[in-house]
């Protein structure tokens, strides 16, 4: 078999993530509400009850499940569960760029609107509560930025013998930023503040072209 033959098996492929099928995949929705006349950034306050980020702010979603038929499914089935809404209370759902962490996490965000924010009655199980942020404060608001590194530590039987350098070999140590919006009394940071970041830097963008 000669290299023509062995590429023709790929003609066609459509590149996807490398090890895809290994993360663990989610949906998020940032959900736009008017407020008076202005345009909100709805935010959740997990429940304390909750294992995993108990009383962190994020946005409705969650996992994708075998049920869904993608991830904007499962980002307004998430919002509408989540909120105490219908999905057809949620519309012009737009997608935003996906995030892939070095944690083995594909996260898939929307943002869209609530059309009747006064039928929301939060999950008492999963949502201590909810609040609202002025889309102009994100605009007007730089986040505030910070380095974390991650150390490496390879296993006790790792076989240093095998590559260039052995127990010496230089390590290029990871950096994770995190932003911070301060808002009140309220603390945006993580996944939740790089989506606001994200968004905002989307409608710059349009704004100017």
């Amino acid at each position: 078999m000669n290299s023509t033959r062995i590429l023709a098996q790929l003609k066609g492929r459509k590149p996807t993530i490398m090890g895809i099928e290994e993360l663990r995949t989610s949906a998020v929705l940032l959900p736009l509400i008017n407020v008076k006349n202005e345009v909100h950034v709805l935010f959740e306050t997990r429940s304390m009850n909750l294992r995993r980020q108990p009383g962190d702010i994020c946005f409705p979603g969650g996992r994708i499940e075998s049920t869904d038929q993608g991830p904007l499914q499962c980002a307004i089935r998430e919002t509408a569960e989540e909120l105490g809404l219908q999905s057809s209370d949620i519309i012009d759902v737009t997608p935003l760029d996906y995030i892939v962490s070095d944690f083995g996490r594909m996260i898939y965000p929307y943002a869209g609107t609530i059309t009747q924010p006064e039928k929301i009655t939060p999950n008492p199980h999963e949502v201590e509560n909810v609040f609202t942020v002025p889309l102009r404060f994100f605009q007007q608001t730089d986040p505030k930025r910070y380095n974390v590194s991650l150390r490496v530590t390879p296993e006790a039987d790792f076989p240093f013998d095998l590559i260039v350098g052995g127990k010496d070999y230089n390590w290029q140590v990871p950096q994770v930023e995190e932003l911070f919006y301060l808002y009140k009394d309220k603390v945006i940071w993580g996944l939740t503040a790089k989506i606001v970041t994200h968004f905002v830097s989307l409608l710059t963008e349009e704004h100017s072209s």
